[in-house]
């Protein structure tokens, strides 16, 4: 494979897109009957789907509501509508979900010091809803664990569930029906959840195109995240950007501090459906680094970029996810890489739903995945790290040819974003991987040029 170089490279502009597509209604039933049938091959009699402010995609995605303030417990029994335990404030919220429940009002979940004097005690609920001695219930969290009887449901639930089941029943983890690496349902996406997940990716990596254009040393950190133009859509992480030595960090807010020329610097955005991260040094070139790490095109940013292309071009439908680790791990395995957290994962209303590519992972990738390009250096020296992540979905024909006809404003996209990657940065993708991010694996390293980019092509 041709080695990587900076080029001066024209980011084309692939379009602001309109209004976020709407999921259709039809669909949240539809997905409730797959459970399910999931549930029933498992031998449930119910499934009780836990949600909090921090962790609402799973609910989100089953009933099209997300708590607001309150946690949230929903019972799917066997035919009838599901019914939802809401406290004071999202009861009326759950009433208009697009997907028809049937509500309990369940004070406890309210927040501190709110009335509690009109809701029945939980175990009568749940006992209402066929909770019962001997009765088999799988808890939906937000992880999964290596025994089965682990959850991070509140211990409140789990031990009314195991009281009301008794000794002859079980109360197991069953977050792994939505959630799974190889086919969770969550990790198996429908064109229109496709759609909706391509539109956030435009606002995301148009944001930080913006910050990117847009940084000057002197303004504050909290003045640059403006640039990201945060329109209110939900977040799926907190805003992350910091400069100087706080930028090592990198999880933290942005604060009042002033940018200076040579920081290090980086920034993550993420809404619902996607999140993009691009961290380098305020500079215009190598020679505003210090001495020792005026190669660092060469030595970090060079190997990192020809890994990520080669990931890229591994991508299709079937291949093992091990294959992808493996990439990662004979290119970027030194040490002073520091790369340890899995090498791309699954993305969808949360920014982490679980990750398939992991060390000899035969789990095969499926149409419908879609994945965050997660590779993320930690050197712990001066060099800092350097970072790509952007959205990518794979479909196969059916499904590019659904997603086209339906959605031809993101298809066009998804094209023009394939082209350049191939034209401009000799990233030839499968036909299977559409790359959803305005910044498809676009990496300046010196942010204060960020016309000059990484690029394979014509090496």
């Amino acid at each position: 494979m041709a080695s990587a170089r900076l080029a001066r490279i024209d980011l084309p502009d692939f379009g602001e897109p309109g209004a976020r597509p709407e999921l259709p209604p039809a669909l949240y039933p539809a997905r409730i009957a797959r459970l399910r049938r999931r549930a029933q091959t498992r031998g449930y009699d119910r499934l009780v789907v836990y949600a909090d402010r921090e962790h609402s995609a799973n609910l989100a995605f089953l009933t099209g509501f997300d708590p607001r303030f309150e946690e949230v417990l929903l019972v799917i029994g066997g035919g009838e509508e599901p019914a939802i335990l809401v406290g004071n404030e999202c009861f009326g919220m759950a009433g208009a979900a697009p997907l028809a429940m049937r509500r309990h009002l369940f004070q406890d979940l309210s927040l501190p010091g709110q009335p509690r004097d009109r809701s029945r005690q939980l175990g009568d609920i749940l006992a209402d809803e066929g909770i019962e001695s001997g009765g088999r219930v799988g808890i939906v969290g937000w992880k999964t664990y290596a025994s089965p009887g682990v959850s991070d449901a509140p211990a409140y639930l789990v031990d009314e569930l195991r009281r009301l089941t008794g000794l002859d029943g079980a109360v197991e983890n069953a977050t792994d029906l939505l959630i799974d690496a190889a086919d969770g349902l969550r990790v198996i996406n429908e064109v229109e959840q496709l759609a909706v997940l391509e539109h956030a990716a435009c606002q995301t990596s148009n944001g930080v195109w913006r910050l990117l254009t847009g940084l000057r040393p002197g303004m504050t950190e909290r003045e640059a995240v403006r640039l990201l133009e945060w329109d209110g859509t939900p977040l799926s992480c907190h805003l992350m950007l910091t400069a100087g030595p706080r930028a090592s960090l990198g999880l933290l807010s942005p604060g009042d501090r002033p940018i200076e020329r040579g920081d290090r610097f980086t920034v993550a955005f993420g809404i619902w459906g996607a999140l993009n991260c691009r961290a380098g040094f305020v500079v215009e070139d190598a020679s505003e680094l210090p001495v020792g790490i005026r190669d660092y095109v060469e030595r970090l940013v060079g190997p990192y970029f020809e890994a990520v292309a080669e990931w890229y071009g591994a991508l299709r439908i079937g291949q093992a996810a091990g294959a992808l680790h493996e990439i990662v791990d004979r290119r970027l395995g030194d040490p002073f890489f520091g790369i340890f957290l899995n090498p791309g994962h699954q993305i969808h209303l949360d920014e982490w739903v679980n990750s398939p590519i992991s060390a000899g992972s035969t789990i095969e990738l499926r149409s419908g995945m879609a994945f965050q390009v997660d590779i993320i250096p930690a050197t712990g020296t001066d060099y800092f790290t350097t970072n790509i992540e952007d959205g990518i979905a794979l479909a196969d024909e059916t499904l590019r040819d659904a997603l086209a006809a339906g959605f031809p404003a993101a298809w066009r996209r998804i094209e023009a974003r394939r082209d350049f990657m191939k034209t401009a940065l000799g990233i030839d993708l499968h036909p299977d991987v559409l790359p959803f991010s305005n910044l498809p694996a676009y990496l300046p390293p010196f942010l204060l040029r960020p016309d000059w980019a990484m690029t394979v092509a014509g090496s």
